[in-house]
């Protein structure tokens, strides 16, 4: 079987951080290895392990001898928690991370947000129950409508038992809530297989099938969350990229009307697309429960410190964000 570019990298990692790439080997040769792998590496992060390679590198094993098809493409879903479900009758919060990336550059790298996901995933907050799960890299999974195949059932089963979701990525230096999503994507960051999307700057693409406006804004309590206590400033971004304008920091949709989207606030690669998609699908579904992107500071490769202070500072912007959400609600 061929391998495509993320197998490829197996050996290269194996070699540089055997520990890491190995650590779940133990489950690849159990039965409902899949399942397993997310419940282990949940109970990991939730033990204060702080690490997301082990669970992506022993999914690229699990996967390397399986045919395609739906049996493969099922078990990459199970591995990566995408079973949302809710307690009935109980708040919730629902929050996705995604895999490690540049895995070109630093073949040890993580994704704070994927952990993230981990270490809060069957946790409470505020009162409220968090399931979470983590998307992959790759824009050909965005093209076959992964994103509206994990949050769907979420959205569709949970539209009254949701109380806050939230998409998180890797970003720049602070946290930022990236309050207006782009419909096109426009840098020229390959994807975790080395897949371009074809688009640039200049030429701005809209993914294939996506109909929407060129810009949606978050539903977010962004003040609320904003107060967060930690290490880093969580910022309210407001900044977009247009054709006809440039740069423009926009304080609601009505300045954008007229212009074609080249980045939303939070870029032009899939973590402004996963916003994009899921504000579009709530909208879709008449949900009313917040959601929005949040960006977390970069981690270069992996920093168990930084991490403990990120997933801590990430629960505090979650709970402040929950509260709000519970205060708009009160009778006067």
């Amino acid at each position: 079987m061929r391998q495509d570019a993320e197998q490829a990298r197996l050996d290269r990692a194996a070699a540089t951080m055997p520990e890491v790439v190995g650590r779940y080997d133990h489950v690849l040769r159990g039965a409902n290895a899949a399942q397993r792998l997310w419940e282990v590496a949940v109970a990991d992060a939730r033990s204060g392990r702080l690490d997301d390679r082990p669970l992506y590198w022993a999914r690229l094993k699990l996967l390397r001898d399986r045919p395609s098809g739906a049996a493969r493409v099922h078990a990459d879903r199970q591995s990566r928690g995408w079973r949302v479900a809710f307690p009935p009758g109980e708040p919730g919060v629902l929050l996705t991370g995604f895999d490690p990336f540049h895995l070109d550059r630093d073949v040890g790298q993580c994704n704070p947000s994927g952990v993230a996901a981990l270490a809060l995933h069957g946790t409470r907050i505020a009162g409220a129950n968090v399931r979470a799960a983590i998307l992959p890299v790759r824009f050909a999974d965005f093209d076959r409508g992964a994103v509206e195949e994990l949050l769907t059932p979420a959205f569709r089963g949970h539209c009254g038992t949701v109380t806050l979701a939230l998409t998180v990525s890797m970003g720049r230096d602070h946290f930022d809530l990236e309050r207006f999503a782009g419909r096109r994507r426009s840098v020229e960051t390959l994807d975790n297989r080395r897949v371009s999307s074809g688009a640039s700057t200049v030429q701005p693409l809209a993914p294939p099938r996506l109909a929407g406006p060129e810009f949606i804004e978050f539903a977010l309590p962004a003040t609320a969350m904003a107060r967060a206590s930690g290490r880093w400033q969580v910022r309210d971004n407001r900044r977009v990229e247009t054709l006809e304008r440039g740069a423009v920091v926009a304080t609601g949709l009505a300045e954008l009307a007229d212009c074609t989207a080249v980045a939303g606030s939070g870029g032009g690669f899939l973590s402004n697309e996963v916003a994009y998609r899921s504000l579009l699908l709530r909208k879709r579904l008449g949900c009313r429960f917040p959601l929005g992107h949040l960006h977390t500071p970069v981690v270069d490769g992996q920093d168990a410190t930084m991490l403990a202070d990120l997933v801590a500072q990430i629960r505090d912007i979650v709970a402040a964000g929950v509260a709000a959400v519970r205060m708009s609600r009160q009778p006067l």
